[in-house]
C-alpha cells in the first residue's frame, strides 16, 4: 500500500500553511482576515484637487489615504489621515471604526474602545463595525461580552464575509476553553465560506485539543489542498502525528519545520517537545 492511500500518508503530503497575516488571527493579534478595513463609501472618482468645499468628499479620501496605510502597517501616518476624516465627518462612522482598528493595533486599548463604540453609536447594524468591536473585545479579554457582536455581524444579509465572524467567534471561545460552543460556530464558518483556511485550521486544533484525532487530521487533510507552509501548521501536523504514534511523519514535518523556520517560536516548542501544550 502506498503512502498516499494511509492516514500517515495524508499526514506526510500535507504541507500547509496560512499566511502571516492570517495566522495572527490564531494568536488572537489584529489582522486583516480578522478585522475588516472598510471606508462605507467609494472614493475611486474622486477628484482630490476638487474636493477642497466639499468636507464630506475631503473625508472620504482621507479615510481611504487612512485605510490604505494601516494596510500598509503605517500606524502613525492612517491615525492622522483617520483623525483627519473624523474630523472632517463627525458623522463618518467608518472613520471611528477605523481609528478603532489602529489604536488596537497599538495596543492603545482605551481609545480604540471609546471610537468603537462612537463608531457603532454611528452605525450600530453595521456589520464590519460589529466583527471589528467583537474581535477587539475577544482580544482584550472580554470574550463572552464578544459573542453578541459577532452574531450580529453574521447575522447581517448585507454582510459579505459572515464567516469571518463566525470562525472570530469560534476562535474567541476556544480562548476560553468552550470547545463545544466553539465547534458549533467553526463548523458554521465553514458552511458559510467552504475555502476558509482559518476555520480548517482552527477546526483542526480543536480537535486535537479534545483528542478526536482522526477528525483532527480530516481538517488538517482538507486544508493541505490549498494552502503552503507555515511554521504553525507545520507544528499542528507534527503534533497530529505525534498523537497518531506516527513517527515517520513527525520525524518529517519536524525536519521541514527546522529547515524552513530556525528562529520560529514553534521550533522552540518541538525543541522542548511541547507536544500537548
Amino acid at each position: 500500500m502506498s503512502a498516499r492511500s494511509t492516514p500517515s500518508g495524508r499526514l506526510l503530503r500535507w504541507r500547509s500553511a496560512l499566511v502571516a497575516p492570517l495566522m495572527a488571527a490564531v494568536a488572537l493579534g489584529g489582522c486583516k482576515t480578522t478585522t475588516t478595513v472598510t471606508t462605507s463609501s467609494d472614493t475611486s472618482q474622486v477628484d482630490v484637487n476638487r474636493t477642497e468645499g466639499d468636507p464630506h468628499k475631503r473625508a472620504a479620501v482621507r479615510l481611504q489615504l487612512a485605510a490604505g496605510y494601516y494596510q500598509k502597517g503605517q500606524m502613525d501616518v492612517a491615525l492622522k489621515e483617520a483623525s483627519d476624516a473624523a474630523e472632517l465627518d463627525p458623522g463618518l462612522a467608518a472613520a471611528y471604526g477605523l481609528l478603532g482598528l489602529i489604536h488596537m493595533n497599538l495596543d492603545q486599548n482605551d481609545q480604540a474602545e471609546r471610537n468603537f463604540r462612537h463608531a457603532l453609536q454611528l452605525q450600530p447594524n453595521d456589520p464590519e463595525l460589529n466583527n471589528n468591536y467583537g474581535w477587539f473585545l475577544c482580544r482584550t479579554r472580554h470574550e463572552r461580552d464578544a459573542m453578541p457582536y459577532f452574531d450580529r455581524a453574521a447575522a447581517n444579509h448585507q454582510y459579505s464575509t459572515p464567516a469571518m465572524a463566525l470562525q472570530n467567534a469560534g476562535i474567541c471561545l476556544m480562548q476560553v476553553g468552550d470547545t463545544t460552543q466553539a465547534e458549533k460556530y467553526l463548523m458554521h464558518a465553514l458552511e458559510s465560506d467552504a475555502t476558509s483556511p482559518v476555520a480548517k485550521y482552527q477546526l483542526s486544533r480543536l480537535y486535537l485539543k479534545t483528542h478526536r484525532i482522526d477528525r483532527a487530521e480530516f481538517y488538517y487533510d482538507l486544508l493541505s489542498r490549498s494552502v503552503e507552509p507555515s511554521a504553525q501548521t507545520l507544528w499542528l501536523g507534527t503534533r497530529i502525528a505525534y498523537a497518531k504514534a506516527d513517527r515517520r511523519t513527525q520525524r518529517e514535518l519536524s525536519e521541514e519545520l527546522r529547515t524552513r523556520y530556525p528562529n520560529s517560536p514553534e521550533v522552540g516548542l518541538l525543541n522542548r517537545e511541547a507536544f500537548n501544550e
